[in-house]
């Protein structure tokens, strides 16, 4: 602000100055900024310009995360509170408000990347990603580096966004102070590990001073809450009701919970973080298939605790990993999963089908005459992870409560129910049952800052949480402007989420128009990527006119199909190539026209 100002103001400064000084700070970092503006205060009031290598510096601890859930910008934040307590100078920042020109300027990079999709970098990573891999990013020769990259083994591009951005460092000069760590969904120990280690490394290239350490990004930000995924907040469960109808095949919940006196607050497109507990009936069927005690003793770090409450409690049951697959194909000798290990598509499939439970009875460690004791079963599993729900309510409308659209996940297996853990706990949960939660900012699922601008929003099945909290939001705010929604189930009369409340938005008004897939209600099926290259010649006009444009639901399938179709409509109404319809959609990414809420 006071640079855009400089040139209005009395300055003693000719207008060459004020360009040079302009061009300057423009380049210059927040910790840049503060020590140039100490150094020009000292030399001003010395009453002579002093010579700048005799004053004190600090070089600058550069700390970058690209986070999609969170968990990135979280595992930066607690390494820049270590730095910052050691003396040094921090610039935190997330990638996306990072500026790429500064890159050139900094001698100490420290990275923490998460990975999205399949091998995609996180939204706020995209444009230093991009940027990196073109032919614009300069050479790093006087820059040190680390990176931290978080990734989950169940997906084939496992950590691929910090391998990128290790070996694009690396290719324009810049010198690794660690290897590239590779952290799976149970990070925290080998992340907590990384930050002793890199600060260590650190340590021969910073100057520390007491007085001219300054710190950027590391204090708590306005609004923030003390209740984190590390401190949840106990909330209580006032409704958990089923929302499709008696003939179909899923099992859907509106839940409201009441987040009482915490002061959590939240914006429209933020997700709940929920920690849940497994099932116990589940708990009992893998302590009976492995013959342990339900109240043998166990030790969680420092604390000592019965077996069935670590596993109720503390363990992930209902979601496999390939590490495990592995260890237990080599545990109970068994040739098929043996052979199925070593395969990594198979391995994919079959952890998307499989419960730890099903290891258990399917693939018994009796036949191989194994045993497995409390610690060793410990060992083997993962921690217990939250998960993310998109939120369905605006606060602009339900105060102190939070809303949720959960679709129960459930299966039968050789005779035995299998449930998701999180949806069963939430689908199960009676009223006044106690559930702890946080809130996960999402920057990148925003409405538009201009209530002018249109909004296109395509999410079938329970991706039309956020679109429910867009609107009301929206009608909080009073905002009539241009809003289309694209919905998709099996059945109208069974499986419409919400119905009569997007029949009375658009009743009023509020909701410009509706277009909805029943992908069951005649002999072909129809889903919305159908409906948008129906719809194409008016979609196009509305991304013509500045729409922003949200998808919110299915990864795997969902989200690739339409951005398929909406390739095809760029390609077939709007006139481009193949190529420059992806330039064209990139385009709109990069400008934050184009947001996606996909898992």
């Amino acid at each position: 602000m006071l640079l855009k100002e400089l040139s209005s103001l009395a300055s003693p400064l000719s207008q060459g100055q004020v360009e040079k000084l302009k061009q300057l700070t423009s380049e210059l970092s927040a910790v840049q900024l503060a020590w140039v503006s100490g150094y020009l205060a000292a030399t001003a009031n010395a009453g002579q310009l002093a010579p700048v290598a005799q004053v004190q510096t600090a070089q600058t601890v550069t700390i970058l995360y690209g986070s999609q859930t969170g968990n990135g910008r979280g595992v930066a934040k607690a390494l820049a509170e270590k730095a910052q307590s050691q003396g040094y100078a921090v610039n935190l920042a997330s990638m996306g408000e990072y500026n790429v020109r500064q890159l050139k300027q900094e001698s100490v990079l420290l990275l923490v990347v998460s990975t999205h999709g399949e091998g995609e970098a996180p939204d706020d990573a995209i444009e230093l990603h991009k940027f990196l891999a073109s032919k614009r990013a300069p050479k790093l020769d006087n820059l040190h580096y680390s990176v931290l990259a978080l990734g989950d083994s169940s997906y084939e591009f496992f950590c691929q966004t910090g391998k990128d951005f290790d070996a694009r460092l690396a290719a324009l000069g810049a010198k690794s102070l660690l290897p590239l760590i590779e952290c799976d969904v149970d990070y925290e120990a080998a992340a907590g590990q990384w930050h002793a280690d890199v600060l260590e490394a650190v340590k021969p290239l910073i100057e520390t001073s007491s007085a001219s350490v300054v710190s950027i990004g590391t204090a708590k930000a306005i609004g923030e809450s003390e209740f984190t995924k590390q401190n949840p907040y106990s909330a209580e469960v006032l409704v958990s009701q089923k929302i499709t109808g008696r003939g179909s095949d899923r099992d859907v919940r509106h839940v409201e919970i009441d987040l009482g006196d915490s002061g959590l607050s939240y914006q429209a497109g933020d997700a709940l973080g929920v920690w849940f507990s497994n099932n116990e009936v589940l708990v009992d069927e893998v302590l009976a298939g492995l013959s342990l005690a339900a109240d043998e003793l166990v030790t969680i770090g420092t604390e000592s605790l019965p077996l069935k409450q670590a596993l109720v409690d503390r363990k992930e049951l209902t979601q496999l990993y390939p590490g495990l697959v592995k260890a237990w194909a080599e545990l109970s000798g068994n040739a098929e999963l043996l052979a199925l290990s070593e395969d990594k598509e198979q391995v994919r499939h079959f952890i998307l089908k499989h419960q730890f439970a099903d290891l258990v009875t399917q693939y018994p460690l009796s036949n191989n005459s194994v045993t497995l004791n409390a610690a060793k079963l410990l060992e083997l599993l993962r921690p217990l992870t939250p998960r993310l729900y998109s939120i369905a309510s605006s606060q602009s409308e339900v105060e102190t409560e939070v809303h949720l659209t959960v679709a129960l996940v459930e299966d039968e297996r050789h005779g035995a129910a299998r449930f998701g853990g999180a949806s069963h706990f939430l689908a199960s949960a009676q009223e006044g049952t106690q559930v702890k939660v946080y809130v996960e900012s999402n920057k990148h699922f925003r409405l538009p800052e201009n209530p002018e601008t249109p909004v296109i929003m395509v999410g079938p099945g329970t991706g039309v949480a956020p679109f429910r909290a867009f609107m009301q939001e929206r009608v909080a705010q009073g905002i009539k402007g241009d809003i289309w929604l694209f919905f998709g189930n099996p059945h109208f009369e069974e499986d419409f989420l919400y119905q009569t409340e997007w029949q009375q938005y658009l009743k009023n008004g509020d909701l410009s128009r509706i277009d909805v897939a029943f992908s069951r209600d005649q002999a072909h099926k129809i889903y919305v990527q159908h409906r948008i290259k129906e719809q194409g010649q008016a979609l196009w006009q509305w991304l013509q006119n500045g729409a922003h444009l949200y998808i919110c639901g299915d990864a795997e399938r969902m989200a690739k199909d339409v951005h398929q179709a909406l390739i095809e409509v760029a390609v077939e109404v709007g006139g481009l190539n193949i190529e420059a319809a992806e330039a064209y959609f990139e385009t709109l990414r990069s400008d934050k026209r184009y947001q996606k809420d996909v898992y």
